[in-house]
């Protein structure tokens, strides 16, 4: 066994590999960009080396820098993580030439099956089930466009070097087609500096299953189940689970041989995952194969009790796999929830900024939380927004579930916009309880998972009065002279001679504005208070202490831990979470001002392409321009018909979210 690895890798997945080199005694190195210098991965590894500027290209990309560093530390091995050079054949054969192993297969799979396109071919001569499609060399645009016209709408563009939905478009019809194959294509060539394309058959209701494999050096193969992957956004996995939800014996067994037919069809070795298209009929297609360990690998974990961290180690070693086909079993269910820092309500757009408040459910037997970052950490424009991802087990699906839904509900960050609330309501449908998945299934259920509660914002507009009051109380008395504590001049509860303590804030929720009324009831810690809002009047009295409100209203007792980031307030109460902004006197006018008539960007990241020239007169919804953040692209459209007066920063730049790109003339 190796004494000591180095992580070509950040975040979460360097953080899970080194607790378990840690726990078998193995040493670790971290590699770090300008950006990652106090991360979380760092502080956790024995030694890091520095290897360049915070973008992924100048840093973890750099293949000759993360061998030089493993070189340089004597690291006999460099496991990938996933992402970034994990499945480059070409850094595989560096660390080969170097005699540092590579924690993972051999280059001639990552070869074989780096090729989306190849990968089929390979596939298709081993007897594994194809979705119909093309996946040729001639990548002519009128070629491609052919095949999709022959297959009949709708179809699915995929880059074929790809992966993460990066460089993948639903076309649905003929008319679609041009603007979905360059937009694909440009969007490939940035995340994987390839543009070739291959397209398939969108299949309109299908499940997304995908099996772990694993095999030796030594002629062994074994599956480890499967994972049901279908609830996704962006054709990116957003929730998962092991084992796949009705899945019978004979069609467990038969895509567990075709996942090994697969991996031995092209000398497999180490860990890797068979992906599949399972149509409603029981029929399943191969889609691709990951040689990798991939993100949702703990739910497999979970469900085994396999560490499939230190199989990887144990395999790269030379060593035979721990166990046989017929030793492994299934035991509970097992549910991963991915947390971003991204916008459920605004597409999905990735936010950058600071964890300025986490709290994380408490981990155990059932529960697991799987993060590379802590409180007061950044999340950054260069790299994934994922926060964590939240892993959790059970006796059997529903009890899984419940403790999912728990969990989620403990779940507290503050500072930015995440997808908690998303993920708690796409977890607690009806639908996801019965197990009616597919691929389409956030898009199915829009109005369950994005639903906006008026009941539940108007119980918590009390509470939001509540804590506002305390909190200036709080913040006049400390800043006050206690010369005399019973003098009405000190007294932070709107005194006044002759007349009742009254307050007013004015908040934004949702972008709804709300006038919150309050009367002060009483003086010092007996004090009640009435809030008025929309007609509607609440009686109420509390306490703050530190981040936590202790609340009665109308006899109903309840503790909500509360985050306050500049002028961004969230309050959490069990599942329920109210975030609102307090609106200020004389705000906002200037930057109406500033902007009107232009489109500002949505979010931090990198002007990608202008899509028109200046002075262009446009129709309403044309592609203007496109962005790129986190790995994934946005394009900005015209709100209407008008002229495109001025673009105000050229292709390649970093954007501030916010900063105006577009002077924009409307007609």
């Amino acid at each position: 066994m190796f004494t000591k690895i180095l992580i070509a890798n950040r975040g979460e997945i360097a953080c899970r590999v080194m607790r378990t080199a840690k726990k078998m005694g193995v040493r670790t190195v971290a590699v770090y960009s300008d950006a990652d210098r106090d991360s979380l991965h760092v502080a956790m590894a024995d030694e890091a080396v520095h290897i360049g500027a915070a973008p992924s290209r100048e840093s973890y990309l750099c293949g000759d820098k993360i061998l030089a560093a493993a070189l340089k530390t004597g690291a006999q091995a460099i496991h990938p993580g996933y992402g970034f050079l994990s499945e480059n054949a070409g850094f595989a054969r560096a660390c080969d030439e170097a005699g540092v192993v590579f924690i993972g297969p051999p280059i001639g799979a990552i070869e074989a099956m780096g090729s989306k396109s190849a990968a089929k071919t390979i596939m298709e001569k081993a007897g594994v089930p194809l979705v119909p499609g093309y996946h040729g060399e001639d990548q002519s645009p009128a070629l491609i466009k052919q095949h999709a016209d022959a297959m009949g709408y709708p179809v699915l563009l995929k880059a074929a070097a790809g992966g993460g939905g990066k460089g993948m478009r639903q076309v649905w019809s003929e008319q679609e087609f041009g603007a979905a194959l360059d937009a694909a294509k440009r969007e490939s060539m940035n995340a994987f500096g390839d543009d070739t394309m291959l397209v398939e058959k969108y299949l309109t209701q299908p499940r997304h299953v995908e099996i772990q494999v694993f095999c030796d050096n030594h002629g062994n193969g074994v599956y480890l189940f499967e994972r049901d992957c279908s609830v996704q956004r962006r054709h990116q996995k957003v929730v998962e689970e092991a084992p796949a939800p009705g899945m019978d014996p004979a069609l467990r067994a038969a895509m567990g041989d075709a996942a090994l037919k697969a991996a031995q069809a092209i000398n497999y070795a180490g860990a890797g995952t068979v992906e599949f298209l399972l149509d409603i009929d029981g029929s399943f297609y191969f889609m691709e194969m990951n040689t990798r360990l991939q993100v949702e690998h703990p739910v497999t974990e979970m469900i085994t009790h396999q560490d499939l961290v230190e199989w990887q180690l144990r395999v790269a070693a030379n060593e035979t796999l721990p166990l046989a086909q017929d030793q492994l079993r299934i035991d509970g269910h097992s549910f991963e929830a991915r947390i971003y820092a991204e916008d459920p309500d605004n597409d999905f757009l990735p936010v950058t900024g600071t964890l300025s408040y986490l709290d994380a459910p408490e981990e155990g037997e059932f529960v697991r939380v799987e993060t590379g970052v802590r409180q007061g950490d950044d999340v950054s424009v260069y790299y994934d927004p994922m926060i964590a991802k939240l892993v959790v087990w059970g006796q059997d699906r529903d009890s899984a579930l419940r403790r999912l839904q728990k969990a989620l509900s403990e779940y507290r960050i503050g500072g930015m916009t995440t997808n908690l609330a998303f993920l708690y309501n796409l977890v607690s449908a009806e639908p996801f309880r019965a197990a009616d998945l597919d691929t389409g299934f956030i898009e199915k259920h829009q109005s369950l998972i994005f639903k906006k509660d008026a009941a539940q914002i108007e119980h918590f507009l009390p509470l939001a009065a509540l804590y506002l009051v305390l909190k200036q109380q709080h913040s006049a008395s400390c800043g006050a002279p206690a010369s005399d504590r019973h003098s009405p001049w000190n007294a932070a509860d709107h005194w006044r001679c002759d007349g009742s303590r009254k307050h007013s804030f004015d908040i934004a929720v949702h972008g709804d504005s709300h006038r919150l009324d309050v009367e002060q009831l009483g003086r010092g810690a007996a004090s009640r208070y009435k809030v008025t809002h929309a007609g509607h009047t609440t009686t109420l009295q509390g306490t703050l202490i530190g981040n936590q409100l202790i609340a009665d209203m109308d006899g109903h007792r309840q503790k909500l831990q509360v985050n306050e980031d500049q002028n961004h307030i969230s309050l959490y109460c069990y599942n329920h979470l109210l975030e609102f902004t307090r609106v200020l006197p004389d705000t906002g006018d200037a930057d109406e001002q500033q902007h009107a008539g232009g489109l500002t960007a949505p979010m931090n990241g990198t002007l990608v392409a202008q899509l028109v020239k200046a002075g262009t007169a446009v129709d309403a919804g044309t592609p203007l321009l496109v962005m790129e953040a986190m790995k994934m692209e946005h394009t900005i459209k015209a709100p209407s018909a008008g002229t495109v007066k001025q673009f105000f920063f050229a292709d390649g730049e970093l954007v501030d979210g916010g900063a105006l790109l577009v002077d924009f003339e409307a007609s």
